[in-house]
């Protein structure tokens, strides 16, 4: 018996009618799909930028680091941004520090590390950025600060959780200059070298700053007038006056006169901005410091003796770009914001982000009526995201968060109406139509829940007792937690919240409903007409009745999650799930499993009925499949990134990446087809 027939068996035992529908893989697909062009990430622009470089004598030439594996490159002085490459093939590594090579332009070294784990590297490109190579001495260390001797290019640093690293033949090995196990020099977040003397070493830890004037042998703690226990983000060194040091911590902004051997804390920086992450010096006027908080960009220029806001509190800064040859030329690599350029003397700033995209997109639709204008929800963005709005299929981009008040978007769902809702960390909302103050429009609340009850009575009716049955409106209460999935396709309005699975059919002025089964974590729901169906991770109901009753439907015993349901044309119920496709005809008295599908874990999962076709993707793959739900033969894409959504518009496919924005098919690439 094979292990097909071992698994029916099962399914049969356990009362189930269970059919595998066999998709055959066509050896000769695999090189079609490298002959498939690459899909183009389109926007929205902006998101987390974390560092800047530019090409020496080139100020025109930059280079900018991401968290998502990613670096951009800018000829125009960040005007506009292009992807230049992908470190390796991972796509969370955040990179902190660009290096350009002071003796050659075309090297680049890049050091990056990962959240939530200690994994990293230092990569070195020759070519000017467009291939990379990991560098041995330093894989799998998490790089948190980079630095090469301004005195000499083949001596570069790096900082990591285990200490301070050194290589003196420009990166071909590396030794660790901090000593080995050390219980303090450890954690390194930031590092500066003396510009005339490479033996000269700062270096900033997770708990106070440290210094070795003898590349090494020796450390000696530099805390005199630091606040104990202060995480060290950025130090900085006059290049005119190596005496003169500036150091950043969670406790402040210190200077020192005396090469660090005394720091005194510099006034004018508040206490909710403690955390600056970087200190850059004008390199023209050392007396111009600029520091980038979490909580806006602050700057002096009087050598740190006063500071003064140049932002708002809402702009976290990751790294400040002096363009040497204009000091008014002032860029910020910001978190969710993207890049912030000046032209002023960082006196104002306006966003630079074309070509640069790096949101989340929890969320994507396509206009019912007009396949052109697109939505997006983003998440993790606050006030800079929310939803954003196209009207040319996603070549350009408009932010749409007006009422949002800087909530996730996690769903987003259009009425036959045309209503658009988003579902939020905190509520429902619908979209206004445009004002003079909100020329996108704006998003307001549809949040009230208010049940009928029936209240039961006894009275005397011809002289007996009866009981009779009043109908009367419950207390409304609100929507006050995360909406999980919108489906607004039918007469009745479908939603999965923290509240329950709730109905609306007075388009989402009031919902009905509340916990199924005794429970509110359905993270899917479908409807086709009056049927609907919601789904928990290991649990499926279905009402027949749009949403005023559910029932339970057994899913085959081997399903350990569920994450999509959909309903074809036909009202066939389509399942997403961890073990991969699966189906019924029949409302769960027979389902049928795809069997040899290429992948499992099956995150997304949206019939499209333009297309004819139930589009499959999963957040460990780059692949997209298009089952026939009549046929069942199939189509594939592959899009070169990982996808949370895929949808599409006029014909042509699109997908909400993990950390690419939102993604277009290429213009005249067909999928590769595959038969049963």
């Amino acid at each position: 018996m094979n292990c097909w027939q071992k698994c029916l068996d099962r399914f049969q035992r356990a009362g189930f009618t269970v059919l595998a529908i066999l998709l055959i893989l066509i050896p000769s697909g695999q090189s079609q799909l490298r002959d498939q062009g690459a899909w183009s990430a389109v926007g929205p622009a902006g998101g987390d930028a974390r560092a800047f470089a530019a090409v020496p004598g080139q100020p025109s030439h930059l280079y900018m680091g991401t968290t998502n594996s990613w670096i951009y490159e800018s000829m125009d002085r960040g005007a506009t941004w292009h992807r230049l490459s992908k470190l390796d093939d991972s796509d969370d590594l955040i990179l902190d520090h660009i290096v350009v090579d002071a003796a050659n332009p075309a090297i680049l070294y890049v050091a990056a590390w990962k959240v939530d784990h200690p994994d990293g590297g230092l990569w070195v490109s020759r070519d000017a950025g467009k291939t990379w190579h990991g560098l041995e001495g330093l894989r799998g260390q998490s790089v948190r600060a980079f630095a090469q001797a301004p005195s000499n290019p083949k001596i570069l640093f790096a900082g990591t959780l285990e200490g301070v690293f050194r290589s003196t033949d420009a990166g071909a090995t590396w030794a660790q200059i901090s000593p080995p196990g050390s219980r303090e020099i450890h954690e390194v977040e930031s590092l500066a070298i003396d510009p005339a003397d490479p033996a000269i070493v700062y270096a900033g830890t997770w708990h106070l700053p440290w210094k070795t004037t003898d590349g090494g042998a020796n450390w000696h703690n530099i805390k005199q007038g630091v606040i104990d226990d202060s995480d060290v983000f950025s130090i900085i060194i006059d290049p005119a006056r190596p005496a003169v040091v500036y150091a950043s911590a969670c406790s402040g902004i210190y200077r020192s006169d005396n090469a660090a051997e005394l720091f005194h804390k510099i006034q004018g920086i508040p206490s909710t901005a403690r955390r600056t992450r970087v200190l850059k010096q004008d390199p023209v006027n050392h007396d111009v410091v600029y520091a980038g908080t979490t909580e806006g960009l602050y700057k002096t220029v009087d050598g740190g003796k006063t500071f003064k806001p140049m932002t708002g509190p809402d702009v976290i800064v990751n790294d400040v770009f002096v363009d040497p040859s204009d000091a008014s030329h002032v860029l910020l690599a910001t978190d969710r914001s993207g890049v912030l350029y000046s032209r002023d003397g960082a006196a104002s700033f306006g966003a630079t982000n074309e070509g640069f995209s790096g949101r989340k997109v929890e969320a994507l639709l396509v206009d019912r009526t007009s396949p052109a204008r697109l939505y997006a929800g983003v998440v993790n963005d606050k006030t800079y995201g929310g939803a954003f709005v196209s009207t040319n299929g996603g070549a350009t981009w408009d932010h749409v968060g007006e009422g949002l008040e800087g909530r996730d978007v996690f769903a987003l769902a259009q009425g036959a109406d045309g209503t658009v809702v988003a579902g939020t960390n905190h509520g429902i909302f619908a979209l206004e139509a445009p004002g003079a103050d909100a020329p996108q429009g704006s998003w307001s609340p549809r949040n009230t829940i208010q049940n009928t009850l029936v209240n039961k009575s006894t009275a005397l009716r011809k002289g007996r007792k009866v009981t009779v049955e009043t109908r009367v409106k419950d207390a409304p209460r609100q929507v006050e937690g995360q909406v999980f999935a919108l489906d607004l396709s039918g007469d009745a309005w479908l939603a999965s919240t923290t509240s329950g699975l709730l109905t609306s059919r007075d388009k989402g002025n009031t919902w009905q409903g509340g916990l199924v089964m005794g429970s509110s974590q359905y993270v899917t729901v479908a409807a086709h007409g009056a049927l609907m169906a919601a789904a928990r991770r290991d649990a499926l109901v279905l009402s027949s009745d749009a949403g005023l009753s559910w029932s339970p439907v057994e899913i085959p015993m081997l399903i350990s999650r569920v994450y999509r349901a959909a309903f074809s044309s036909d009202g066939t119920l389509w399942l997403g799930t961890r073990e991969g496709v699966y189906f019924t005809r029949d409302q769960g008295k027979i389902w049928l499993w795809i069997e040899r599908l290429p992948f499992r874990d099956i995150n997304d999962l949206y019939y499209d009925a333009g297309m004819d076709r139930v589009l499959v993707s999963s957040r460990g793959s780059d692949f997209v499949y298009g089952i026939d739900p009549k046929a069942l033969n199939w189509k594939w894409w592959r899009t070169g990134y990982r996808l949370f959504q895929v949808r599409a518009s006029g014909g042509r496919l699109l997908a909400a990446s993990l950390y690419d924005g939102v993604l277009v098919e290429p213009g005249g690439t067909g999928a590769v087809t595959g038969q049963r």
